[in-house]
């Protein structure tokens, strides 16, 4: 049994995920790209690599990591590229796209022989969260203006439109692109591909798959371009668990268990938005809070329910734990980071990747 703390990808939770964006792309006409700002945990990116058509990016870093470790095509993008940074992301990179007219103008000369594209914000919402919406006012990401994009359309050859954030709803989504159609549709007949972003939550119970792929088509056939989505939460949703183990248990008012992990630490997004961990089964006569074993008084996993009392040195696994996770895990209090395992569709499970005190010392100084 391997030792806790550690991220166990099962392969084959991830595979049904992987099957559904299959039966899209070969329905819609789409190609989907793995989104690395949400999962970039190249171990399984060959597994990955026989559904998806390659990455995307937000990175020099991310880039070199899609072109090395994914087979297929390797978008680039970032809010801002660096003069320092430019020569590589061409290089390693089959598509770049610029945050701003201002970023395509900076770097038209040394990118003219390189395929370009331009991300275009609609200012349409579909997020409960501001910190990650990115149609919030004022927002940064992307061009909102028609009549400021119509000068240099002739220098890019498609666009990248992502505002959906967590969106499950067909028919919000939908409209958003009639509104896409509606206001920037001069354009993107002009173009010869369409990125339509990620935060489409097309993999969900119940997502009517079946219309996502007749309106993506309608919208490729009408303005013939060739639409790309950018999958991150719902490639890999569900596939992952974060196991840890309990050190210690009080009462405070409640029953308290701490675990050998830390929010905190290796599951951020929890903390930033407020949201409580997933378990599965959520039953039984006994409510704990599991807490991180970290030093921030609000390091907690959440309150859960359990058949029996918990004890030091009972197992638990946190749910739907690889989206925007391991990407962001952290030394945080010199909390042990978690080891990464890959269940294997035999039901084996091997390890990939375990962490030391040298690369806590050698991430610092």
């Amino acid at each position: 049994m391997l030792q806790t703390p550690y991220y166990l990808i099962d392969k084959t939770r991830l595979l049904p995920n992987m099957e559904k964006i299959a039966w899209l792309r070969e329905n819609s006409g789409a190609k989907a790209l793995l989104a690395l700002k949400c999962f970039a945990t190249w171990d399984v990116f060959d597994f990955m690599s026989q559904y998806m058509d390659g990455t995307t990016s937000s990175s020099l870093f991310e880039v070199k990591l899609g072109r090395e470790k994914f087979p297929g095509e390797t978008h680039a993008y970032s809010v801002a590229w660096s003069p320092s940074e430019i020569d590589e992301v061409l290089a390693s990179s089959d598509k770049i796209i610029f945050n701003t007219v201002g970023q395509l103008t900076r770097f038209e000369e040394v990118s003219r022989s390189h395929v370009r594209g331009l991300r275009v914000n609609p200012g349409v919402s579909t997020s409960s969260f501001d910190l990650a919406d990115p149609a919030r006012p004022f927002s940064r990401l992307g061009e909102h203006d028609p009549a400021n994009i119509e000068p240099v359309a002739d220098l890019i050859s498609g666009f990248m439109f992502h505002n959906n954030c967590e969106n499950a709803d067909f028919d919000r989504f939908s409209a958003m692109l009639d509104g896409i159609e509606q206001r920037f549709g001069h354009l993107v007949r002009r173009m010869d591909w369409i990125s339509l972003g990620g935060g489409i939550h097309f993999t969900g119970e119940g997502y009517p798959l079946e219309k996502l792929a007749e309106r993506l088509k309608r919208f490729s056939d009408k303005n013939e371009v060739q639409v790309y989505l950018e999958p991150g939460e719902a490639a890999i949703t569900k596939s992952t668990t974060l196991e840890v183990t309990v050190l210690d248990t009080l009462w405070n008012g409640k029953n308290l268990a701490i675990v050998d992990s830390s929010v905190e630490a290796h599951m951020l997004d929890l903390l930033i938005y407020r949201e409580s961990a997933k378990m599965v089964p959520n039953e039984g006569p006994e409510e704990w809070m599991v807490c991180g074993k970290s030093c921030l008084a609000g390091d907690i996993f959440g309150t859960f329910r359990f058949p029996a009392p918990l004890k030091a040195g009972d197992r638990l696994s946190m749910d739907d734990a690889a989206g925007y996770t391991m990407v962001k895990k952290n030394w945080f209090n010199g909390v042990q980071m978690p080891s990464i395992a890959v269940k294997e569709l035999d039901g084996t499970t091997r390890l990939v990747r375990d962490f030391t005190y040298a690369d806590f010392a050698s991430a610092l100084s």
